[in-house]
């Protein structure tokens, strides 16, 4: 069978062909054009066969990538065009293979990543065939020992860890319940609800742990109510040692639902039992939802995810870097972190879209390549700064005249909010040295440099001034 993508399909087209067209087809509306053409273009489909839909990706990181965040997504979309589909598996193919191949050695390459299909109760059929060591649902990836720490996320990440060390009888109960962990898209709320599940199974592999997301919870609470099966469903969500809901926001406005939770986790509660949840809004801020059921999230700890600094952004990505066992020019990751500022999933996909380029297309990774091959994300993330806005901005956080930032007095009073504006200049605006250093009362460009130096070193000795100047750049870009 002719691998094909999304096109123009021809007369000939096979059932398998026109299937996987449409799905293909939805799939790009609902994650749009950038991340299709990143991660899904170059996906074909192969065949399928006995149930299973086999697609090929043309190497492990797009192989990884699709089965990690989009393989449920295209099995949900293909049964809606197909019911006989049972599963998808995702297989590494490089365009240079040739349809039919049987050269063994790149058959062995092709490692199989199926994803079961759903019973009526919403469970597995069969678990993911990859032994108990990687329990269903579970990304490898988000363990505590892969959470980048820092001041935005520690609270959070402290009281994650207690409570997985708990729940693995590694130390006494915390007297905290629910853990209720909030934030915006992509900070790491599901990253730690991941980890603290495979803490518990590594240590504790008895214990009983449900991890789903609240929509999920929604429907097999559906399903329970069709198939009448509801006492099956109370008994399986209220013997478990820990629950953890993802993304509560989602059953907002949803009174029947609500309520089924809310005696869950009064349940849970009752007998002692941990409950951990996310949202991407504290308790008291979620529209729609009952004002006990509020009430009963705001009961333990709730712990904010704040938006990442620029110091926790370029860990994030040194911390992926050693985990790809990849040499990425400090440059290059700079780069990154003061250019993608809202999320760290869209950090991480824009460092394995450079990846990728390197090990697809054979160029290595320079400042360069790297601004060439995320050119479209750059330009959608920048917005324009002008010097001038800088150094207004700057003047009213310190204090200052306007006119101080172009003056020749060199009180610290003065000088400070003066190379702190020559620092944001550089890092927020494409101006040259030259250019900044006119704008700035005609200094020479050696001034601003010493500027740029100088805030840098005090960045990491003065926590004050670097709260400052992080703020500044927040604001500036918001």
């Amino acid at each position: 069978m002719a691998e094909i993508g999304l096109g123009t399909l021809s007369e000939s087209a096979t059932t398998t062909q026109i299937e996987w067209h449409r799905v293909l087809g939805r799939l790009k509306e609902e994650i749009g054009e950038i991340a299709y053409r990143s991660w899904l273009a170059p996906i074909n489909v192969q065949r399928v066969d006995g149930g299973e839909a086999v697609i090929a990706a043309p190497a492990r990181l797009y192989r990884d990538w699709v089965a990690s965040n989009y393989a449920d997504r295209i099995l949900a979309l293909w049964r809606a065009e197909n019911r006989q589909v049972k599963r998808i598996s995702v297989v590494v193919a490089p365009a240079s293979w040739e349809a039919g191949s049987t050269d063994r050695a790149s058959r062995e390459d092709a490692t199989d990543m199926a994803l079961p299909a759903l019973s009526p109760m919403g469970e597995p059929v069969s678990a993911l065939e990859i032994g108990e060591d990687r329990p269903p649902g579970l990304d490898p990836r988000f363990t505590f020992e892969n959470f980048v720490v820092g001041k935005p996320n520690e609270l959070a990440h402290a009281a994650a860890r207690r409570v997985a060390e708990a729940c693995a009888g590694q130390v006494r109960m915390v007297p905290f319940n629910p853990l209720f962990l909030y934030g915006g898209v992509g900070l790491g709320k599901t990253h730690l609800m991941h980890a603290i599940a495979w803490h518990v199974h590594k240590h504790a592999c008895a214990r009983k742990v449900i991890y789903l997301s609240a929509e999920k919870f929604m429907h097999q609470f559906i399903r329970a109510l069709r198939y009448k099966s509801t006492m099956d469903f109370k008994e399986e969500f209220r013997s478990v040692d820990l629950l953890m809901i993802d993304d509560v926001q989602f059953i907002s406005g949803k009174e029947s639902t609500q309520e089924e939770f809310f005696h869950t986790f009064n349940a849970l509660v009752d007998q002692n039992r941990q409950i951990v949840i996310s949202a991407d809004k504290s308790p008291s801020d979620l529209e729609g939802m009952e004002e006990r059921m509020r009430s009963r999230l705001g009961w333990g700890l709730v712990a904010d995810l704040h938006p990442t600094t620029y110091e926790l952004r370029l860990g994030i990505l040194q911390s992926k870097a050693e985990q790809a066992n990849m040499r990425i020019p400090r440059k290059v990751m700079e780069l990154l972190a003061h250019k993608i500022t809202s999320n760290v999933r869209e950090l991480e996909g824009a460092l394995n879209r450079i990846v990728a380029n390197m090990q697809l297309v054979g160029r290595d990774i320079t400042l360069e390549s790297a601004q060439e091959e995320l050119h479209d994300l750059l330009r959608s993330r920048e917005r324009r700064v002008t010097i001038d806005e800088i150094q207004r901005r700057v003047a009213e956080h310190f204090n200052v005249r306007f006119a101080e930032m172009t003056s020749n007095r060199r009180a610290r009073i003065v000088a400070r909010p003066r190379q702190v504006a020559m620092y944001l200049s550089k890092q927020l605006t494409s101006r040259s040295l030259p250019e900044i250093g006119r704008k700035f009362g005609g200094r020479d460009h050696t001034t601003v440099m010493h500027a740029v130096r100088r805030i840098e070193e005090l960045k990491d000795t003065d926590p004050v001034l670097a709260e400052d100047v992080e703020l500044l750049r927040r604001m500036l870009q918001s």
